[in-house]
Formats: C-alpha cells, sequence, structure tokens
C-alpha cells in the first residue's frame, strides 16, 4: 500500500470521528512523532482536506435516480480500471454505498492521481468516506473493506 494510504489507515485507526481528529498542524506533529515522513504526511493531509471540501458538496449533490447508470469518464476509467469499478458497482448494489457517496469516492480516487487504482487503496478510500461523513459500513462490508479481517477496528 502507498505511503499516503499507510497515513490514511493510521488516522481512521486513531481517531474514531473526524471531530475527534487534530487540526492540520497538529496532527501532522502527531503523524510524524508516529514514525511517518514529511512527504506522505503532507500527501495525506492535502488529501483530508480535499475530502472534507468535497463531502461539504456532496450535500448539495440530488439523489440519483435508481435505474440510473453511472457512465465513467475517460480519466476515471484511467484511475479506478475494471476492478474498482466492478468492486464500486457491488456495493452499490448491497446498498452500502449511495450514489453521492459513490461520486465522492470517486472524485477522491482521482485526486490521488495514481492510474489503475489498486482495490486495497480504493477500499482505504470508501473507509475514509465512511469515516468523514460520521458513517460506518455493516460489519460484512467493513470486513471486506480491510484486507486482513486481524487489521479491522471497529468505531
Amino acid at each position: 500500500m502507498g505511503p499516503m494510504f499507510d497515513v490514511l489507515i493510521y488516522v481512521y485507526e486513531t481517531y474514531w470521528h473526524p471531530e475527534a481528529c487534530p487540526e492540520p498542524g497538529q496532527l501532522s506533529r502527531k503523524l510524524s512523532a508516529a514514525g511517518f515522513e514529511t512527504d506522505e504526511i503532507s500527501d495525506a493531509l492535502d488529501w483530508l482536506q480535499g475530502l472534507e471540501r468535497a463531502a461539504d458538496a456532496v450535500h448539495a449533490l440530488s439523489a440519483a435516480r435508481t435505474d440510473s447508470i453511472r457512465l465513467y469518464a475517460a480519466d476515471e476509467l484511467d484511475c479506478l480500471g475494471v476492478d474498482a469499478i466492478g468492486y464500486l458497482n457491488f456495493l452499490e448494489s448491497a446498498g452500502t454505498l449511495k450514489p453521492q457517496l459513490r461520486e465522492l469516492v470517486v472524485e477522491r480516487a482521482v485526486a490521488t492521481g495514481i492510474k489503475q487504482l489498486p482495490l486495497e487503496q480504493l477500499k482505504t478510500i470508501v473507509l475514509m468516506v465512511f469515516w468523514r461523513l460520521n458513517e460506518e459500513p455493516d460489519a460484512l462490508i467493513l470486513d471486506e473493506l480491510f484486507v486482513e479481517s486481524d487489521d479491522r477496528v471497529v468505531h
């Protein structure tokens, strides 16, 4: 898993909800004390700030019709790839990921700048979206989001 994603998982496991997470300057110091490098901390904090802005904007999205089909733009396809899109479709069909949350996940995935985002990293993005919105998926989906079930931290 990429270094930025290691920082994101650490934040998820350390802070039970976004309100418990310190402001960026203090969080940066805590992450540095935990052994993370300055560049990976900076990347993670930038990504988290983007998540904050995008999460605020997601409330403005109208609910998609249940019979609608999501078509992906070329840059989204380049980033996500077939496996990630299939996984997002699985989460949506299971009723876990609402269309507005899917859009937030896609936006944050594209923001990583990674082409063919590994599924483990997409799962981290999904976890962070749920975390930011103070939502927790059901236990079976939560288990699915962690590569190793021993890694699971229930909030």
